[in-house]
């Protein structure tokens, strides 16, 4: 009966160190969508009053949540009965990835007519406010679908050859820690003016110490989205490279001498703008036969 248990005990120590180690896998191969996801999200949570930066990200992360309990026995059930399935959707993502990221450096280098977004201001309405953040939270949470399904079949890809239990714990874990890492800086990145403004207003001196941060975390808040969204538009690009490095044998033997991200790189550019070309045609066509 004791060494039953220990027995047991033993297999759970071993399964933990797996689940660890493959987690640590897991991670880095998510590493670059998750810093795009918290470009995307850092965007979409801020322009509203700061008085509802808060329950507005809150509401966002609520939906990501269930997002990833739709998402996750979906993934889990097609990698044990389907597992072709979960690689082609992967390169499915992958497509996806590579087309946003050569249409924001499309867009940079020729600038595309700016939109007028709506704004929650003072002169608006409460329900007329609440109309417009629950569009925006739709908004953001359909988003963050889309990473979701891409952040957990490239976790699943990189646990595709342990055992089913392995698996569900580390993808699991991968999903968790995203939404509550993401959405954690996303609420503090948020909230870098609102922090800066207080600091500002802590007491009376002028040019004071909390004065200079204050002034810094106000000012440095547009540069840190900007920032992060460069980043995330160079993370599209190796994810899906890597994507397809890794599931199509054209890409895993092109370019063998290059360094590993310049080719992951290099591949992703060039099959987001061979992607971009055909869906903007098709965007222009299906436009003006809606108009």
């Amino acid at each position: 009966m004791a060494s039953g248990l220990f027995a047991l005990l033993d297999d759970i120590a071993t399964l933990m160190d797996d689940v660890a180690v493959m987690s640590k896998v897991a991670a880095k191969k998510t590493a670059g969508l998750l810093g795009d996801d918290l470009a995307v999200n850092a965007e979409k949570a801020s322009g509203f009053l700061p008085d509802r930066e808060l329950p507005v990200l809150w509401a966002i992360t609520k939906g990501s949540f269930l997002n990833k309990l739709i998402i996750l026995p979906l993934a889990f059930l097609l990698s044990a009965f389907v597992p072709m399935a979960v690689t082609i959707i992967l390169i499915i993502g992958g497509l996806y990835l590579a087309y946003e990221g050569a249409e924001k450096i499309y867009h940079y280098i020729i600038p595309h007519k700016k939109e007028v977004k709506d704004r929650p201001d003072l002169e608006l309405s409460k329900k007329e406010v609440l109309a417009v953040e629950k569009t925006k939270i739709k908004s953001a949470i359909t988003t963050d679908f889309i990473l979701s399904v891409e952040i957990v079949i490239i976790a699943l890809g990189a646990v595709s050859t342990e055992a089913l239990s392995t698996q569900i714990m580390v993808v699991s874990i991968i999903a968790v820690l995203a939404t509550v890492g993401v959405y954690g800086i996303v609420a503090l990145i948020v909230r870098m003016d609102e922090m800066g403004y207080k600091l500002i207003a802590m007491n009376e001196e002028d040019d004071s110490f909390s004065d200079k941060v204050g002034k810094l975390l106000v000012r440095g808040l547009p540069w840190v989205v900007r920032a992060l969204g460069f980043i995330g538009t160079i993370a599209l690009l190796l994810v899906s490279g890597g994507i397809f490095t890794h599931n199509i044998d054209f890409f895993h033997h092109l370019l063998p001498t290059w360094p590993t991200f310049l080719r992951d790189g290099l591949i992703g550019l060039v099959v987001g703008f061979l992607t971009l070309v055909p869906v903007s045609l098709f965007k222009k066509l299906f436009k003006k036969k809606a108009a």
